[in-house]
């Protein structure tokens, strides 16, 4: 349990970040959970940073929303000092906001030449600049209490490229500050990760599914995954008391799961994105598919994650995406 736990979610309005906001409020944690969504009606609406404060209310922890725009690092350091002021630490902080999923999603047809380059500071603002200065606030609560977890939510992404050269490379840049600003930290007593999510179904990506190809409704389907799984993994995470022996490590969330002994709600492990089992359906021919689903889960090396997505990207790219 994460009672008395103070934790701050960045970007928690929808998606990932709700995902892991709730699963934190699930082992009772104080959750702070930032986003630019506002509620404009009471109750609050689905979306909004306000509804997911009173979700990780309703699930035992205690939720609070504060309005941050991530891109502007004076409105970071009022919300740090927002946190220190109310709360007087800060155990977790996750580095989630990013605000270039939709012009991701919208261009997967275009090469980086051919789309606007205002593309990159979308992309990167909030979600690798936003994620140092926040990285900074966090590290000066935490090493005085010689202790803490910053998470960083990353992408398989960075190890080879997937539909877009800004996106890649912003998540790259965000597992190498892991690894440095881990190396900085362990002395301290303070542990950083990466986190990688697989194909992530979100409230954006099934509204887009509306207009979607069907060669792209085909790779959600085969590869899709609840939000829940990556929460799940930063609570477990969170909860460990010796998690600074990972300290500097990009870990997949489906593998850190199955590590801490951590189910599903149907009470299942989850699979891994690089198991044979889940790469059989883009690697190998129909016919040996199900030979495939019935070897054991063991995974495979990453480098076989990366024409997983490179096939991503072509089919991406074939298909157009999206009309």
């Amino acid at each position: 349990m994460l009672s008395g736990k103070i934790a701050l979610v960045t970007g928690g309005s929808r998606g990932v970040g709700r995902g892991i906001a709730l699963a934190l409020g699930e082992r009772r944690a104080t959750v702070y959970v930032t986003g630019r969504t506002v509620a404009s009606a009471v109750p609050p609406e689905p979306g909004t940073i306000e509804h997911v404060a009173r979700e990780v209310d309703r699930l035992g922890g205690h939720g609070v929303a504060v309005r941050c725009d991530h891109d502007r690092p004076e409105e970071i350091g009022a919300l740090f000092a927002r946190i220190a002021s109310e709360a007087g630490r800060l155990d977790v902080l996750v580095n989630n906001a990013h605000s270039g999923v939709a012009d991701l999603l919208g261009n997967v047809d275009r090469r980086f030449w051919e789309i606007d380059p205002g593309l990159w500071d979308r992309m990167n603002d909030a979600g690798l600049r936003g994620h140092y200065v926040a990285s900074v606030h966090a590290a000066r609560l935490m090493v005085p209490r010689r202790s803490g977890l910053i998470v960083n939510v990353s992408s398989f992404c960075s190890l080879t490229y997937l539909a877009s050269v800004p996106y890649g490379v912003g998540k790259a840049a965000l597992d190498r500050m892991t690894r440095d600003v881990a190396h900085e930290l362990r002395t301290e007593g303070v542990a950083v990760v990466s986190v990688w999510p697989g194909l992530v179904r979100t409230e954006l990506t099934d509204a887009l599914l509306r207009d979607a190809t069907p060669g792209y409704r085909r790779i959600l389907d085969a590869y899709g995954e609840p939000p829940s799984r990556t929460g799940r993994a930063v609570a477990a995470l969170a909860s460990d008391p010796h998690v600074l022996r990972h300290s500097g490590e990009a870990l997949i969330a489906a593998e850190v799961m199955r590590a801490y002994r951590v189910y599903e709600e149907d009470g299942r492990y989850p699979r891994s994105p690089r198991s044979l089992t889940v790469l059989a359906a883009a690697l190998l021919p129909a016919r040996y598919r199900a030979l495939a689903a019935a070897v054991p889960p063991w995974n495979v090396p990453r480098a076989l994650v990366a024409p997983v997505l490179r096939r991503f990207s072509d089919v991406l790219r074939q298909h157009g995406g999206f009309k």
